[in-house]
């Protein structure tokens, strides 16, 4: 999208990527159908960015998700809304859309060059690159760093610039998981019984570092070391912020948000008969399967044989997270280039003519297309300013003529 913009501003431009093709990660967005971006109004959308929303609003508000779904347009790519809010296109898939992409920036002049990994600059400026034929310079008029975070190294974003940068000045925020799992200590027997199961249907509460509520509902899926999954992503900030703030968190799981607690308590106090108090779970509260053996894994016994207490805990079952999973697990990160460094194009004030965007900014976002929108919006944002400063450039050196 940088380039695009760079293009569309005049620039001749140069595309470097340090695998053997662009958009990988972009691809693997759209394995399981590509969430572009979110139909919900911009207000709502731009609180999902939390403390960032200051510092992205700007370039959000100049590439729109509805311009996001023009834009999409403009290659083939019809899009349509889905019953959660998500934006789609219509086949669901990436790679359509970037081959049409790709396609057209050919068109405009757009040299692409792969297998082409930055590993910072010479003493006198040039870019340096570590190539299949051995390390290249390169002379550039400005540069656009579009290198991503930590997450999904094999793709390559594996924050292999953060030294180099840190290393020229740039303060940078510790990258760290976002929309990620988290690990529990569950019992042997719960682990070997139950990984892998999805638990549907489910209310979350979390409460943040600054003592706020948050509700939540969806799903997630157990796994071996814990918790991960939909519902799971979207409190995964604040989860992780409370690990590193206390040491742990804990997470509320109500297994029955349909249900209000008092007709739980009626459901629960029916006579059992000779029915097992499992099925008796069942029948009267529709809680079976991984349900049930998370309550037996947070829940005592004793806590059984009452329904006040047990309905209060199908309602509000506490479960204990202990980290998050390791970055490289993650969907995405948290953290990068503080934007401090920045002005308002995006240019690293440190360095002159270097222009930087997506998710090595420091900002983090949910799943939902937000996270696609985001990356998409300061990229043009950082195109767009870098062809300005050229421009900015070659009057000033006119005018010094």
């Amino acid at each position: 999208m940088a380039a695009e913009a760079a293009v569309e501003g005049g620039a001749q431009v140069d595309l470097y990527d340090a695998m053997a093709s662009v958009g990988r990660k972009f691809l693997l967005a759209g394995k399981g159908g590509l969430n572009l971006t979110h139909s919900e109004p911009l207000e709502p959308f731009l609180a999902r960015y939390g403390d960032r929303r200051p510092q992205l609003a700007p370039f959000l508000a100049g590439f729109a998700p509805e311009a996001l779904r023009q834009w999409a347009r403009g290659l083939g790519a019809e899009t349509f809304v889905g019953t959660s809010g998500r934006v789609f296109p219509a086949d669901m898939k990436s790679a359509p859309l970037l081959r049409a992409w790709l396609r057209r920036l050919r068109r405009t002049g757009l040299r692409l060059h792969v297998r082409h990994r930055w590993t910072g600059w010479h003493d006198e400026g040039l870019l340096r690159f570590e190539t299949p034929d051995g390390p290249q310079s390169i002379d550039a008029d400005a540069v656009i760093l579009a290198l991503g975070g930590a997450s999904w190294p094999r793709l390559g974003s594996d924050a292999a610039w953060v030294p180099i940068l840190a290393g020229r000045g740039v303060p940078i925020a510790p990258l760290l998981p976002a929309n990620c799992g988290f690990d529990v200590r569950w019992t042997d027997h719960f682990r070997m019984k139950f990984a892998g199961q999805p638990v549907k249907s489910v209310g979350v509460i979390v409460k943040t570092v600054s003592g706020e509520v948050l509700r939540r509902r969806g799903e997630f899926v157990v796994t071996e070391h814990g918790l991960e999954g939909g519902v799971i992503y979207a409190v995964s900030a604040h989860l992780r912020d409370a690990v590193m703030s206390t040491g742990c968190a804990t997470i509320w799981l109500d297994l029955s948000p349909d249900r209000d607690v008092t007709r739980l308590i009626a459901d629960l106090s029916q006579p059992r008969g000779k029915r097992t108090l499992a099925t008796h779970l069942e029948r009267r509260a529709g809680i079976a399967g991984v349900k049930a053996g998370l309550l037996r894994e947070a829940v005592p016994k004793e806590a059984f044989l009452h329904p006040e207490q047990l309905a209060a805990a199908i309602k509000s079952l506490p479960i204990s997270v202990v980290s998050p999973r390791p970055v490289d697990e993650a969907i995405s990160t948290a953290g990068g280039i503080s934007f401090a460094a920045l002005d308002d194009r995006l240019m690293i004030r440190a360095l002159p003519g270097v222009f930087c965007a997506g998710e090595m900014l420091d900002w983090e976002a949910p799943t939902g297309g937000y996270l696609l929108t985001a990356c998409f919006a300061t990229g043009r944002a950082a195109g767009a300013g870098a062809v300005a400063w050229l421009k900015e450039q070659a009057k000033g050196r006119a005018v010094r003529r």
